[in-house]
């Protein structure tokens, strides 16, 4: 299972947090996770195993968008901001768009995330 976490900056050190309380079930043999740049920085010095795409602003979001188009990511975790204006919202709409086109569950903040990772 191929599991993508993104974060806004003003998000990265909760889905830091988010990783480490799940830590045991997001790092087992079963699951690999994939990131976009900046987020999987912060996930790889807490510890965790990460493939780091580009960063969000950069073409990362829409690398994992395009990675749900392809079947090959499961599950999308994207701690968003919505209280700040992104440059990139185009990619992150087209994101969340595609994972309601292929039916890829997406978790946009904690509470849901929680729910999606305890039924893995």
């Amino acid at each position: 299972m191929e599991i993508a976490i993104i974060a806004h900056d003003g998000k990265k050190a909760e889905m830091v947090q988010f990783l480490m309380e799940h830590k045991e079930i997001l790092q087992s043999k079963s699951i690999s996770l994939i990131s976009t740049g900046t987020t999987g920085s912060k996930a790889e010095k807490a510890g965790l195993k990460v493939k780091k795409l580009l960063s969000g602003p950069y073409g990362g979001d829409a690398q994992i968008a395009a990675r749900v188009a392809e079947g090959k990511t499961d599950l999308v975790l994207f701690f968003r901001d919505p209280l700040e204006k992104h440059p990139h919202e185009p990619d992150i709409f087209m994101l969340m768009r595609l994972c309601d086109v292929y039916n890829v569950p997406l978790a946009t903040n904690p509470a849901t995330a929680e729910l999606l990772v305890k039924g893995i």
